[in-house]
């Protein structure tokens, strides 16, 4: 047994840092901002959705590999409905086991060994290992913060300087996890014509699609010569607070989505049967369903962002998702996952290291995330809390 069990391209991988800090939640019994899950279920309309199809016998059996045709048609629905763009429900949409999967097998599907993929760092842990298990190359991009140091941006001639003639493919994520970032019109813009230029392939992650605060969120799809090129990404985990029921999907061209079936099919095969049923609902909630969630956590971004500032964090304030990145150095601190590990002893609060999401760790060894989609009532203990490290 001298080879290790584990496969060399996961040697890197370790358990998760969501698993390690929601453990640690639970074992000091702190308030856990670190996983980003609701401490609230979604629509009651929703749920009972579920319940409704599980009694009545409909996707209690494998459902179709593709996904319910209910599903399928609802989320082309969505698409033409709140960005305009037509896909065919029976050719060019695939339901996946969540954004999860949708990654992994789009991933698994587009890349070759020896391809390079260009990531925006700091990157979702899933990216790099489903890279690595792709077998090819990540290769980063970071986004820093802007001049005014009150967001943070892309650099486009960065970007471009990191295509080479190995690049197959940019994986972008917008709005942005974990620094709340959406990237403008203008940017996506130069995004497109550079992959058009280049002839590369775009997966992107848009479930915080509907999470934007300032800005808008423009499908990359949208673009000219992008639609044939792209592989998007929605789940409903996100937008509808049921994040354990794991459904997501991808929409893209005919070509695109048989290539990434034909590696999901060998993944989960199929999930969340009655769940897809409810969530075929759910994209149909009318359009107060989606201005309330964006201003519900709004508020809540607001509460968490003011406390943290008032405590003594350096607060990079997001234009979308349900994250908050902050700076460490202002309290004296220096190592973000020191302090991570250190933060529920001291006052009962958990948060995640920014720095697991870079390749490069000095760009990232300061900053920490804290998730604001809690109760509103969670998030003003966990600020009173953490104003104990200043001795405010």
């Amino acid at each position: 047994m001298g080879r290790p069990l584990l496969n060399r391209r996961l040697a890197e991988f370790g358990t998760t840092i969501f698993a390690e800090m929601s453990a640690l939640a639970m074992r000091t019994g702190s308030i856990n901002l670190g996983q980003g899950f609701p401490d609230t279920d979604g629509p009651e309309e929703v749920r009972e959705a579920a319940v409704r199809a599980l009694r009545d016998g409909r996707g209690n059996q494998y459902p179709p590999g593709p996904g319910i045709p209910e599903l399928r048609t609802a989320v082309t629905a969505h698409q033409q409905r709140w960005y305009g763009l037509t896909y065919d429900p029976d050719t060019e949409v695939l339901v996946t086991a969540g954004a999860t999967e949708a990654i992994a097998a789009s991933l698994l599907a587009l890349l070759e060994p020896g391809d390079e993929v260009i990531a925006l760092e700091p990157y979702y842990d899933s990216y790099a290992a489903c890279i690595a298990m792709a077998g090819a190359t990540r290769v980063p991009v970071t986004l820093r913060p802007s001049v005014e140091g009150a967001c943070y941006r892309l650099d486009l001639d960065e970007l471009r300087d990191a295509v080479t003639d190995r690049t197959r493919l940019i994986l972008l994520n917008t709005p942005h996890n974990p620094t709340g970032t959406v990237l403008a019109r203008d940017e996506l813009a130069a995004i497109a014509e550079l992959v058009c230029e280049r002839d590369l392939l775009v997966v992107t992650d848009e479930v915080y699609e509907h999470l934007v605060f300032e800005g808008e969120h423009v499908p990359l799809a949208s673009f000219p010569g992008m639609r044939e090129r792209t592989v998007s990404i929605g789940s409903a985990g996100k937008t509808f607070s049921f994040t354990g029921w794991k459904v997501g999907w991808i929409t893209g061209s005919p070509e695109l989505v048989s290539a990434v079936r034909s590696a999901k099919q060998f993944l989960t095969y199929v999930s969340a049967g009655p769940f897809q049923y409810a969530v075929a609902e759910a994209l149909a909630l009318p359009d107060d369903y989606f201005h309330g969630l964006r201003e519900d956590m709004r508020r809540k971004r607001d509460i968490l962002a003011d406390g943290l500032a008032e405590a003594g964090f350096r607060v990079y304030r997001p234009s979308g998702t349900y994250f908050i990145t902050t700076d460490i150095t202002a309290l004296g601190e220096q190592d973000g996952l020191a302090f991570c590990l250190g933060l529920p002893e001291r006052c009962g609060v958990v948060a995640v290291p920014n720095a697991v999401f870079y390749d490069d760790k000095a760009a990232g060894r300061s900053l920490v995330r804290f998730a604001f989609c809690k109760k509103d009532e969670v998030l003003r203990e966990a600020a009173a809390r953490l104003k104990q490290l200043s001795g405010s």
